[in-house]
């Protein structure tokens, strides 16, 4: 039977490594489709912020438009402007309205970031210019644009006119003009050549315009006011400000794929040859095709019949109308593999696409199979070191597994909440009285004689403690194993450390209300002549008994000794540091002889813990137990106030400092000295019933929603104290 028991130790780490090998393909493919998922609304959320950031821009430019059109005085002068003949302006001293648009309005657009305005008449003619007053007779707009201006003077409503190259429109305006009969004959003979010399070139930059009607009194549009609006200062930046990742980016496009706003990889496009060098930007001098491979890899497409290329399929879809985000791979127009989503505009006129390079897209993913990999292979090695440990481990596992299938007397242990030096503490329930209760035991592999002797020394002296602040003890015995028990009182709520370590330094009323408590539980103790010898955070517990909030409980008298009956204590380290208490909260007394430890160490323990409870932090920084002796053996503590923000007043600070004075006389000789003392603080009544109760009420809320997000209870110290969430129904 024992070789047979072997033998299936020596298979259930190899049955290990299969289970946790399918688990994790499982698991790999589960990951894959959440990684795609959030992949998916990662991108479709980019793409989406853009939009709507886009609209919420369109909308803004759209009603400063309206409202400068609106304007009273603007009406007075482009009604004038509209209804002068524009022929032979240029032979005509300039109209004094002209005048006045020039220099009303030129301040007023520098002021609002526009570059300029022009009035455009119902013919399509622009009449008037901010920067330059009139523009000659016959200046038409350009034939792209028409349409637009069409839409404005038959809905009478705002248009966005996408970015543009200015000299385009300059070009076109020289055509019209040649071939437009009813100019004068001095102007219908300069050639295209000269008309283009006498305007001013704008270089390599892109315009947009925001147009709107101009009415009269009676409502009448009377032609546009066209705004000018550098793309570069707002279109292309709100496009580059929601970007995916690192190699992410977001841009526009027209109905034949050519890209309308900045590519973030322009000074890449130009060494990829994609931008000659006289091209300050990608807009409107890239059109999206498809290379054919990565050009960032040293891909070299054929050179002829570049503009036969398909568009890239980001590009394509958005303007056949598919608006979907693709996850399988497909080439941006340096040929490298991404994943995006775009989506055409009707309402504007182009689309947006967002895209993210795939290699970073799916990285995670590719980083999770390698370590799948390796894991499989680390459990393949160990397996032979997981039959040891279980060899070493088992015997110990069976144990604590039996003792939950045990009755202890009348109690059924239910579940563990928690494991100290001395013992493991149970959930357990009284077969008779059917409440909960804590049952505290020695497990087997720790019941040497001097962990049994504590074991019993501790309950028999908590058991004459009867103070409301201590721990109440039920019962205690043996097993018929031989297990050493006892039942104590269930709590349910938080030990100090938690309490500072979730809400942060505590109000000094909270703090007397609380040192206070503590102090009448070690009264008791006292006066029978014990020492608890372990007071800290983690040993006092907040709790609600009998509809009393904030309610102390004093733990763990694991340490206890009668220092009246001449007991002798457990001698120091080799190093000089004792063998049992926690080293911020112990007296330099007890540091240099634990022998003369005596009630007043328990009250430098409580001067600690207050200052822990007003600051957030111990009395000395420290790495190593050697050094925090020697500071509490010589150093003196900083004062409280100066270690934190919370108001703490002359008369607390100066009871804490008294506590921690090294010699134990100038300490408060009593428990119920120091409690005397703190009673004297002007904040002893802040911490009323009611703020207690609002304090509970909010806690046990956030307990719930805690448990209910983890989805599982939470661990708690190692103490006799369970979340709230854990109490069990009749």
């Amino acid at each position: 039977m024992t070789g047979r028991l072997k033998q299936l130790f020596w298979i259930l780490p190899l049955l290990l490594a299969v289970l946790v090998a399918g688990l994790g393909w499982w698991g790999n493919c589960r990951l894959r489709e959440t990684i795609r998922g959030e992949l998916k609304a990662q991108l479709a959320t980019t793409l989406n912020a853009n939009i709507t950031a886009l609209g919420i821009w369109v909308t803004d430019q759209s009603r400063l438009a309206v409202s400068l059109a609106e304007d009273a005085q603007l009406q007075s002068l482009a009604g004038r402007i509209f209804q002068a003949d524009p022929h032979l302006r240029r032979d005509l001293p300039p109209m004094p309205e002209l005048n006045g648009f020039v220099q009303d309005f030129k301040p007023r657009l520098a002021q609002l970031g526009y570059e300029t305005a022009e009035l455009v008449n119902t013919n399509f003619m622009i009449v008037a210019n901010s920067q330059r007053g009139p523009v000659g007779a016959n200046v038409l707009i350009s034939d792209a644009h028409t349409n637009k201006f069409a839409e404005l003077f038959a809905t009478g409503k705002p248009v966005i006119i996408t970015p543009f190259k200015p000299e385009l429109l300059l070009q076109r305006r020289a055509k019209k003009n040649e071939l437009n009969p009813s100019r004068p004959p001095a102007m219908r003979r300069l050639n295209n050549f000269q008309i283009m010399t006498t305007a001013r070139r704008r270089g390599d930059v892109t315009l947009m315009q925001v147009a709107t009607p101009v009415r009269d009194q009676a409502g009448q549009i009377l032609g546009a006011l066209a705004l000018i609006i550098n793309p570069d200062q707002e279109f292309s930046r709100i496009l580059s400000v929601a970007r995916s990742g690192a190699s992410g980016e977001t841009y526009a496009f027209d109905q034949t794929g050519l890209m309308i706003s900045h590519s973030r990889f322009d000074e890449q496009l130009k060494q990829l040859g994609l931008l000659d060098a006289t091209n300050a930007s990608s807009a409107l001098n890239l059109r999206l095709h498809d290379p054919g491979g990565d050009l960032t890899q040293g891909f070299k497409p054929p050179e002829a019949d570049r503009s036969s290329r398909p568009l890239i399929s980001l590009v394509a879809d958005a303007v056949d109308g598919a608006n979907e985000v693709r996850l399988e791979p497909m080439r941006d127009y340096r040929g490298v593999l991404v994943v995006g989503a775009s989506r055409w505009l009707p309402q504007y006129g182009f689309g947006v696409a967002t895209q993210l390079d795939a290699t970073e897209a799916f990285r995670p993913l590719h980083m999770l199979q390698w370590l799948f990999v390796g894991l499989v292979l680390v459990l393949l090695l160990c397996a032979t070191g997981l039959f040891v440990l279980s060899n070493l481990t088992w015997r110990r596992q069976l144990n604590e597994a039996e003792l939950k299938l045990k009755q202890l007397g009348q109690y059924t242990l239910e579940e563990k909440i928690g494991e100290g030096g001395m013992g493991v503490v149970y959930r357990a329930r009284h077969a008779l009285m059917r409440r909960d209760t804590a049952v505290k035991l020695l497990l087997p592999d720790r019941a040497d004689p001097a962990a049994i002797a504590r074991f019993e020394q501790e309950v028999c002296l908590t058991c004459q403690l009867t103070h409301p602040n201590t721990i109440q003890v039920y019962d205690y015995g043996h097993t018929p194993d031989g297990i050493f028990y006892y039942a104590m009182e269930f709590l349910r709520g938080l030990n100090l450390h938690e309490l500072v370590a979730r809400y942060g330094p505590q109000p000094e009323g909270r703090v007397v209300h609380i040192l206070s408590q503590i102090c009448d539980s070690l009264a008791e103790a006292h006066s029978l002549g014990l020492i608890h010898r372990d007071i800290k955070p983690g040993n006092i517990f907040l709790c609600q008994r009998g509809g009393l909030p904030d309610w102390v409980k004093v733990l763990d008298f694991g340490l206890v000794r009668d220092y009246r009956a001449g007991e002798t204590p457990p001698a120091a380290t080799e190093t000089g540091e004792v063998v049992e208490g926690t080293p911020w909260f112990t007296p330099p007394e007890a540091i240099q002889n634990p022998a003369q430890a005596d009630p007043r160490s328990d009250l430098y323990a409580v001067g600690v813990l207050g200052y822990y409870l007003l600051t957030g932090q111990y009395i000395f920084d420290a790495e190593t137990i050697a050094e925090i002796h020697k500071k509490q053996l010589s150093a003196a503590p900083v004062p409280p106030s100066q270690r934190t923000r919370n108001p703490i007043s002359a008369e607390m600070e100066q009871i804490i400092l008294r506590c921690l004075e090294k010699e134990a006389v100038r300490r408060p000789q009593s428990a119920a000295e120091l409690r005397a003392w703190l009673q004297t603080c002007p904040t002893v009544a802040d911490w009323t019933v009611d703020a207690r109760l609002a304090w509970w009420e909010t806690y046990a809320r956030e307990s719930v929603v805690s448990l209910e997000a983890l989805g599982a209870e939470a661990t708690p110290m190692p103490t006799v104290s369970v979340d709230l969430g854990t109490r069990m129904k009749e």
